[in-house]
């Protein structure tokens, strides 16, 4: 039988953890799990067949770090086909009766992707499709991409399977206590993005216990139509005489995985530190349990990176200045490549409030895709809104789709046979929405039936290529009524039929409809308030217009989309301040020149932060400028990443702008007066490849003013005790992801002590906790990257 058929009858009982199973049979601290399918074959077989005769149906090869980065083509392929061999092995010796299939189990490749880290976008997609090659051609029945803790590198390990393959596909990513991927990405951001890309089946793995992983696969049940998955830890690790142990019972672990096939789940099974014991208990708990059927409407969603918004129900204000039409200073801001510009018209535009950002580079005479991409890229992590794509080149839409982090809005495609059919594949392989313009080869039609009738062939065109009409937002063009008198009322009747008739949301550019006149925001905010009215969904608009927030606000009033009128009670309380708010901001726009270094770091301007610092050195001594600028400004950010309200992708971004301008402070400073706050070793574990959260550390201690010696990964417990001694550092860093390592990790603190290292220990990683950091002598847990720097202040601070 076929898997997908399989998983549409059945509730699906998935493996449980493979590096658990590995330790109890004697593998040694460091050594790569994936070269045990090669020297080691019959123990590897033997846990896969565990997991079958414990009532399985679906067994991950042993290939969850097998990849290009740790392996040459040879070997990867050698690895992977003895893998494939021994599960196939252990499914053909298993006495379980039940249906069994073996999926290429698919890891993190441990290194933070650009912006932020090394690793560019399309070498990561290139390396998983390397590892996905070898697995199809091995003949596995499914794929499995897990534990993926950052939403790019999701996305191109799915890229890297659906392009290379027409198996299933499995994603389920890691979540932390805060519900959110480390990059910040919430269930519903992964949701939209995973579903629209064409994922089969989505979920969560890892990092939590059953009980708290239950919330997070509850929203992903309500954000997605797909089946999801459920595969948590048997609950937080524990040390108990050497050993890591977890503090689940597999009966309790049965019962909570039980509960989720009843709220809907249909894929069930273990992460770290459960065993075939689990998954038997597992499979006992969920017999003959079938998941409820669920109902889900299909809503029009786009996304940033951490968060989703969704276009039913609520007026969706898209601002409509990062496009150079009309606008000069934009425009010679792009032909020198003035990114800094454009990026502070985003976080401006956030701040007035809007819920989308236009973006349109199309500027004659420049590298459009290129430019787009930096200017998405860059954009996506400096504010928190989804970004519409707008662009009338259609290699520039799909370069800038490729790397945007999310379920982005395309702006746009029309109803002529040319743009769909080159605009649509682009949108299915992406899972992109898009705004479609009423307009065909005949040109714009000048009524409202035709208008329609062009909604209607667009919407049969995209069924054609698989794409749903929530997935379609219709622009029935707001033609400037100075040219036509009839323009205005068209419009609106447009916006009324493809509401009512063809449920559709609509989009205008309102401003458009007042070209040619004069005191042209009165018309605006006249034909906005009756397009509101006709049912209109979205509006591109400029947010700075007193007058349109205050249509906006009142009509939500009015239309009933403000509960108990809390929004526009808040917005009434600032009306008075309209007249002193817009010079604010006029005076905001016009001192770019006189901003702070502070207020550049905070935004990530790193260009604007270089050229401030260079000008500060003509006026402040250098320490004075890191004291009194660069550390406030970090420390606002920290503070703001504490409390959840600024993201990891915004806390490197500022700290990548420290570093731009620490880079000018150092070289005005001569070599005798740099000093460091101390000294500080940092290493990811011996066996542990991993370096995201090291390198996160590495960046934010180094703007903190800390010496930070890098180790590097897969550090061996003698090094890093050497390097203590030799250096005499203040603090040791230590960093483990996977299950594996973490007695590395502890043999490291034990060595420390042994050796009489006056270094304080703090230790991290997905797989430890506070209890667990004790129990092996850890002097402090770091949770995340902040955590680490507030404890490094506080003990060198205080000596």
């Amino acid at each position: 039988m076929k898997f997908r058929e399989f998983a549409k009858k059945n509730t699906v009982i998935l493996d449980g953890a493979m590096g658990t199973m590995l330790e109890r049979a004697g593998i040694p601290a460091g050594e790569l799990p994936e070269w045990w399918n090669v020297t080691h074959p019959d123990v590897v077989s033997d846990i896969a067949k565990a997991y079958f005769d414990a009532g399985s149906n679906v067994v991950n090869t042993n290939t969850f770090g097998a990849n290009l980065l740790k392996f040459s083509r040879e070997e990867l392929f050698n690895i992977i086909s003895s893998a494939v061999e021994n599960a196939r092995r252990a499914r053909d010796e298993s006495i379980g009766s039940q249906e069994k299939f073996i999926s290429l189990d698919i890891g993190p490749l441990g290194r933070l992707l650009k912006p932020f880290g090394d690793l560019g976008f399309e070498e990561a997609y290139n390396i998983f499709s390397e590892t996905v090659r070898c697995g199809v051609k091995c003949g596995v029945d499914l794929v499995t991409v897990e534990t993926m803790n950052d939403i790019m590198e999701t996305k191109a390990a799915l890229l890297a399977v659906k392009d290379n393959t027409n198996l299933p596909v499995i994603v389920t990513n890691v979540y932390g206590d805060d519900g959110k991927l480390l990059s910040g990405a919430t269930p519903e951001v992964m949701a939209a993005m995973l579903e629209g890309m064409g994922a089969d089946y989505i979920g969560a793995n890892c990092s939590l216990g059953p009980d708290a992983m239950l919330s997070i696969v509850k929203r992903l049940l309500t954000a997605t139509s797909l089946p999801v998955v459920f595969k948590p830890n048997a609950g937080l690790p524990e040390s108990v005489d050497g050993k890591t142990v977890y503090n689940v019972s597999g009966d309790v672990f049965a019962k909570c995985v039980k509960e989720a096939v009843e709220c809907g789940v249909a894929f069930v099974g273990g992460c770290c530190g459960t065993t075939p014991e689990y998954i038997k208990k597992l499979a006992l708990a969920v017999k003959g349990l079938v998941p409820p059927a669920r109902v889900i409407e299909k809503k029009t969603v786009i996304t940033s990176y951490c968060k989703a918004l969704t276009a039913d129900g609520g007026i969706t204000l898209i601002g409509e200045r990062i496009n150079p039409t009309g606008k000069k200073l934009l425009r010679r801001a792009i032909e020198e490549h003035n990114i800094d510009m454009l990026v502070e018209l985003g976080v401006e535009q956030e701040s007035l409030g809007a819920h989308a950002l236009d973006v349109n580079v199309g500027v004659p005479g420049i590298d459009e895709s290129e430019l787009l991409c930096e200017v998405v890229s860059k954009l996506s992590y400096s504010v928190s809104l989804p970004l519409v794509i707008d662009t009338s080149d259609p290699d520039a839409m799909e370069a800038a789709l490729r790397i945007y982090p999310g379920k982005p809005l395309v702006n746009s495609v029309n109803g002529k046979r040319e743009s769909m059919e080159r605009i649509f594949p682009i949108m299915k392989k992406y899972g992109a929405a898009a705004i479609a313009l009423t307009l065909d080869e005949n040109g714009i039609p000048s009524d409202a039936d035709g208008r329609v009738n062009i909604a209607k062939k667009i919407l049969e065109c995209a069924e054609s290529y698989g794409i749903e009409r929530n997935n379609i937002i219709f622009d029935p063009l707001a033609m400037a009524v100075s040219a036509d008198k009839n323009s205005a009322r068209v419009t609106l009747e447009a916006v009324r039929r493809i509401k009512n008739e063809l449920g559709c949301h609509t989009s205008l550019g309102v401003s458009n409809i007042s070209f040619g006149l004069p005191a042209r925001e009165a018309v605006n905010t006249a034909f906005f308030a009756m397009a509101l009215d006709a049912g209109l969904s979205l509006a591109i608009m400029n947010p700075k217009s007193a007058e349109m927030m205050r249509v906006y606000h009142s009509a939500k009033a009015l239309l009933c989309m403000d509960a108990n009128f809390s929004e526009y009670i808040a917005f009434s309380d600032s009306l008075t301040l309209d007249v002193q708010r817009d010079v604010a901001v006029k005076q905001s726009a016009e001192r770019s020149d006189t901003k702070t270094l502070s207020e550049a770091i905070v935004k990530g301007l790193s260009e604007t932060a270089e050229q401030i610092t260079v000008r500060l050195l003509t006026e402040k001594a250098p320490l004075d400028i890191v004291t009194e600028e660069i550390i406030p400004a970090l420390d606002k950010v920290g503070r703001g990443f504490e409390e959840g309200k600024i993201y990891l992708p915004g806390l490197l971004l500022s700290a990548e702008t420290a570093k731009a301008a620490f880079e000018k402070i150092k070289a005005a400073m001569p070599s005798s007066t740099e000093t460091a706050k101390g000294k500080i070793i940092i290493a990811t574990v011996k066996g542990d490849i991993h370096d995201i959260g090291k390198n996160i550390v590495k960046l934010l201690l180094e703007n903190y003013g800390f010496s930070v010696i890098d180790l590097g990964k897969d550090v061996a417990p003698e090094k890093i005790v050497s390097e203590a001694l030799r250096t005499d550092a203040d603090i040791v860093a230590l960093s483990a992801l996977m299950t594996t390592t973490v007695p590395s990790m502890e043999e490291t603190v034990k060595l420390l002590r042994e050796s009489g290292a006056r270094a304080k220990v703090i230790v991290g990683g997905a797989v430890l906790t506070r209890e667990y950091a004790e129990k092996i002598g850890a002097d402090a847990y770091g949770k995340d990257a902040m955590s680490a720097v507030r404890y490094a202040e506080n003990i060198l601070n205080n000596n």
